[in-house]
């Protein structure tokens, strides 16, 4: 199967069936699509599920901690896509580990759908994180197969299964917030179900459709393990995970591993393991000199990612928070739930994203260049952050706020989200090293990873009375790193062989 060339792979996916993309695209938007309502569905009330009260329905958490735990959640959830994509690369590729993370997603909102107790709950958090890192980043590797390198429909293309995540992402706030946060009488346990059925939804389209529409795309094993490699590798990785386990309970059983440490851990993580990405892929004999160029210039766009999503990633927690307890939710005789406005991210960017996938093609080779769009897409993220100050500036730290505020706000990130996120994606699987495709795709994930253990470790930081300095220095160090990619960005593009 590895010795199966690129343009094998493309060739047997028929190129034309969806919107005049390849037909390929179809299983991969819907899969995504239901996979992305399960994993909105269930953040849009996870962080209220943790912190209301047990009375409320909830566990009855401390708030500055669920707001913790949710950004570790989140880091670990994109972490976990490096064993994902790992395991695609070297034992079973793409298209099987897109089934069996879907199997554990399922599985994991199942068990947070049980009324049970907290250790349920991160029972639940395992499950989901470990079935995300498989799924995630390789369902997102397995677009870029269907495309040939030369293929100019690839960035639309991106920007179309980009449109699909968020059309589920959209829906499954509304959907599930309206049933699990009904006025005071919660029932969050219902709205977990609705975050399993669309999983298995997701997982019947994938299974029922990816032959006729994939092709070969997914089923190769770019650098697979050789058989004396794999009795050593899996017996390490056993006796790996038995050491750390056996560490926590102890930690736990002693004090010693308190969750201010845990973060701590996680945020180091966080930077410790893309850094080594990088060396290996870098030092590589499998990696070519052009490859090793490409990699030079993916560190910047890794940088500026990681600021980006710093900010955007706060919509499910300080921004979630800031909607609860900050906002005026009676607006023209409606009452709006809080988890409702989580389904702003994604709704402008199913408006916009056509505009954008649009006006790539359009431009042509008079685009802005990978590099300005990441600094475009810093710009826009600090604006929004920015944009939350005036309320407070004007109308006092402790007023509620109307929620056209949130509403600029949201809408002012997409349109940095649009000039960065999708890019990304395309820009990662252009400049992955061919041994490690999936692996670089993972990397990709990593950003967000990276920047939500950041997020757990200034989430204590944000109260109503700091708010003003919260917003305004994180705002304004992404409108700073803008500025700076956005100047060296010609010499970031020399590294790029032959990729614009």
């Amino acid at each position: 199967m590895a010795d199966i060339t690129k343009k094998e792979i493309v060739d047997s996916v028929p190129q034309k069936g969806f919107f005049g993309h390849p037909k390929g695209l179809f299983t991969l938007f819907f899969t995504e699509f239901w996979e992305r309502f399960s994993y909105y569905g269930m953040r849009a009330i996870l962080v209220y599920y943790m912190y209301y009260e047990v009375s409320q329905g909830g566990l009855g958490l401390d708030q500055s901690l669920a707001l913790s735990i949710m950004s570790i959640y989140g880091s670990l959830v994109y972490m976990s896509g490096i064993i994902g994509g790992w395991l695609a690369d070297r034992v079973f590729g793409t298209s099987k580990a897109v089934f069996y993370g879907g199997v554990l997603i399922m599985l994991g909102h199942i068990a947070l759908a049980i009324p049970g107790s907290v250790s349920l709950f991160f029972a639940s958090m395992v499950l989901i994180v470990l079935g995300t890192g498989l799924l995630k980043p390789n369902v997102s590797s397995v677009v870029g197969d269907i495309y040939s390198p030369e293929d100019n429909r690839r960035d639309a293309g991106f920007s179309i299964f980009y449109m699909g995540i968020n059309l589920g992402g959209f829906l499954a706030p509304l959907v599930v917030g309206s049933v699990a946060m009904d006025n005071g009488s919660n029932n969050f346990h219902l709205g977990f179900s609705l975050a399993a059925i669309g999983m298995l939804i997701g997982l019947i389209v994938f299974v029922v459709s990816k032959k006729k529409n994939l092709g070969l795309a997914g089923t190769v094993v770019n650098n697979p393990l050789a058989p004396h490699e794999k009795k050593k590798i899996f017996t390490t990785v056993a006796v790996g995970f038995v050491v750390i386990a056996i560490l926590v309970l102890i930690g736990i059983q002693t004090g010693t591993l308190t969750f201010p440490l845990f973060v701590n851990i996680i945020a180091f993580l966080g930077i410790l393991i893309p850094v080594s990405y990088f060396i290996v892929m870098f030092r590589s004999p499998k990696t070519t000199a052009v490859e090793r160029s490409n990699l030079v210039a993916y560190i910047p766009l890794f940088i500026a990612a990681v600021m980006f999503w710093a900010i955007q990633e706060q919509g499910s927690t300080i921004l979630a928070s800031y909607a609860d307890t900050r906002t005026q939710l009676e607006i023209f005789g409606f009452s709006i739930k809080p988890a409702f406005f989580q389904s702003l991210n994604p709704l402008f960017v199913i408006l916009l994203a056509p505009v954008f996938a649009g006006l790539w093609v359009k431009l042509g080779g008079r685009q802005p260049s990978v590099p300005r769009k990441f600094a475009f897409g810093l710009l826009f993220a600090g604006l929004s952050f920015l944009v939350i100050l005036l309320p407070s500036y004007f109308g006092g730290e402790n007023s509620l706020v109307s929620p056209l505020w949130l509403v600029l706000s949201y809408f002012i990130v997409v349109l940095g989200e649009l000039c960065l996120s999708p890019v990304g994606l395309s820009a990662t699987t252009k400049l992955a090293p061919a041994a490690f495709s999936a692996q670089t795709m993972s990397l990709w994930f990593l950003t967000n990873a990276a920047a939500q253990a950041i997020n757990a470790l200034i989430a204590p930081l944000y109260s109503e009375e700091t708010e003003m300095v919260y917003f305004g220095v994180i705002g304004g160090a992404s409108i700073v790193l803008g500025i700076i990619l956005f100047i060296i960005a010609p010499k970031i593009q020399s590294y790029m062989k032959g990729i614009k």
